[in-house]
């Protein structure tokens, strides 16, 4: 027995201690792993009481700080979007305000007079004033794919701050005289500048509710406009009392200084953005509903279908119109003051921004205006678009027939704030109505309109200097051109435009997607960008009287509430339980 025992004894000495080690071993590992699991929670939970505690973005940090990192995500976008086109069309003010200081001999504002540092004639100064206008035209259609392949607010910065860089080469290819440099550094801005108009269209595809479109799209595409009302006074001045290489200088620093900035704050879409509300991003994407994550090839493009539509051909119509008159004015208004006025370029810079601080006024207002219209049902987008677009060109077109016949200084420029003013009310019409018939293909239709309408930019410098080439009368014949080409522009889009979704432009069957259980209150079907059919479903009482007493009580603190976002009993967008207001 006693032999029996000893072997015991060492048989658990054998098998017990590797067991005992493997026993703890065990325990240690289930430790570490409630430890490793628990960690992520922790850090979860710490993220959500501090979204930018799990951020480095020191720019980020510091934008979220100031007054307008406290707005709406989506309007943050939009204002930086207005800076961003500002600085574009900033850009293309310069070379108007210095070409006069620099083939022409000037005098100074202290009375000292300066010889022309170059000898143009006049076909290699409409070259120069058209480059740009080469480039931007190549890239308008690839601009629409390239937006739906990449995140469309990389390529609207990259665009601008690229451009930018661009700016600041110019004047050293100016001064060692190297035209084919001129050209080449113009050509490379029109290239890259070229992306931004089809790449914010890409943007609004993800962050615009349907109807909050004209007002976020105007809010953003009124910094063309706003560029000109700072650009041309201000490179004005700085031709006059600085050089005139200055205002490219300054123009292209705060272009990259943007740049990174825009980069730093700004994301493809609400799910990307760290420090979004959830209750915004749950508003944004309701409203929304789904968008398809394939993107659009050269054969799912029904290009047929585009080229034949007739709403289509109405913007593009439209489109050329519009930017005949628009690169008109950025590029000669400052001639036509001088030449057919007889102003002073410092003198007339202020009076020249006037017509487009008017336009821009009356583009904010007018995208109120007119989702205002169809968010309460007033009026159908359709007409909404009719209305707004033609009114616009009608009343420019008319006073544009004042401007090229009157003899009175003040006549002329009292009609010419009204025709640039009127035309802002044209901006919620055909400039935003690809988002209305095409969503899924936004981009690409803006790449397309807006290319045609490039031609205006290239043969409106050729035909404006064969007409004022020998007489300061022929800027009758201009602003006459003008006029008839913008009654064109009415006539067309009142017979064939249209404010509906397109058949061609609804979502392919293997991209159809619904969501049976979505609750949004818009009354919005299937006409978010690229979204298929929804269906909604209705609150329950309680829950949507007490949603609605919410929405009947606006932030007391904020003062745009009523005015940026409908707000009132009768929007159909306010009945949403996670709408926000600015």
């Amino acid at each position: 027995m006693s032999s029996w025992n000893d072997a015991w004894d060492r048989g658990k000495q054998m098998v017990g201690e590797p067991l005992a080690k493997m026993t703890a071993a065990a325990s240690s590992v289930t430790s570490a792993a409630t430890t490793t699991s628990a960690a992520p929670q922790q850090m979860q939970e710490e993220s959500n009481e501090n979204p930018m505690r799990m951020h480095s973005n020191k720019v980020l940090q510091f934008v979220e700080q100031t007054w307008i990192g406290k707005c709406r995500k989506r309007w943050l976008l939009a204002i930086l979007a207005n800076m961003g086109f500002m600085i574009s069309f900033g850009i293309r003010c310069n070379f108007g305000a210095a070409k006069t200081h620099m083939y022409k001999n000037y005098t100074d504002p202290w009375g000292k007079v300066h010889m022309h540092e170059f000898n143009w004639t006049i076909e290699e100064l409409s070259v120069m004033e058209s480059s740009y206008f080469y480039g931007y035209l190549v890239t308008q259609i690839p601009a629409g794919f390239l937006a739906a392949k990449f995140p469309p607010n990389k390529l609207f910065g990259f665009g601008i701050g690229v451009g930018a860089f661009l700016n600041i080469l110019l004047p050293y290819g100016f001064k060692v005289k190297s035209d084919y440099l001129v050209a080449f550094i113009q050509i490379a801005q029109g290239l890259v500048q070229g992306v931004c108009y089809p790449a914010m269209h890409g943007v609004w595809r993800y962050w615009a509710p349907p109807m909050e479109r004209s007002k976020l799209a105007t809010t953003a595409f009124t910094g063309s406009y706003a560029g000109a009302v700072l650009g041309l006074p201000l490179s004005a001045f700085l031709v006059s009392y600085v050089s005139w290489a200055s205002p490219f200088y300054l123009y292209g620093v705060c272009g990259v200084i943007w740049a990174i900035v825009w980069f730093c704050v700004t994301f493809e879409k609400p799910a990307f953005h760290p420090t979004i509300s959830q209750e915004e991003k749950i508003f944004i994407e309701d409203a929304i509903g789904h968008v398809s994550n394939t993107h659009p090839t050269i054969r799912s493009i029904p290009w047929k279908a585009i080229v034949t539509s007739k709403p289509v051909w109405a913007i593009i119509v439209a489109n050329f119109a519009r930017s005949w008159t628009f690169y008109l004015l950025l590029q000669n208004q400052l001639t036509y003051m001088k030449e057919a006025l007889g102003m002073k370029i410092a003198d007339s810079g202020l009076l020249a921004a006037i017509p487009h601080l008017v336009m821009g006024c009356v583009v904010l207002m007018g995208g109120q205006l007119a989702d205002y219209l169809r968010s309460n049902k007033i009026l159908s987008t359709t007409a909404v678009r009719k209305i707004f677009n033609c009114g616009g060109f009608g009343g420019e077109a008319a006073f544009m027939l004042i401007v090229a016949y009157t003899t009175s200084d003040t006549t002329a420029i009292m009609a010419l704030i009204a025709a640039v003013g009127m035309s802002g009310f044209a901006i919620s019409g055909f400039n935003v109505n690809h988002l209305d018939i095409a969503p899924r293909y936004a981009a690409i239709l803006m790449g397309f309109s807006n290319g045609i309408g490039t031609l205006a930019g290239l043969t409106c410098p050729f035909v404006t200097e064969a007409f004022t080439a020998h007489s300061k009368h022929g800027w009758t014949s201009v602003f006459l051109l003008a006029s008839l080409i913008h009654f064109t522009g009415v006539t067309f889009y009142a017979v064939y435009a249209s404010g509906e979704l397109q058949e061609w432009a609804e979502p392919k069957e293997e991209e159809e997607w619904s969501n049976k259980e979505l609750v949004n209150k818009t009354g919005i079907n299937g006409t978010g960008y690229g979204a298929a059919e929804t269906t909604f479903t209705t609150l329950p009482a309680g829950v949507e009287a007490s949603y609605q007493q919410q929405a009947q009580a606006p932030n007391p603190t904020n003062p745009f509430a009523i005015s940026w976002d409908d707000h009132g009993a009768s929007s159909g967008v306010v009945e949403n339980p996670h709408y926000q207001q600015w």
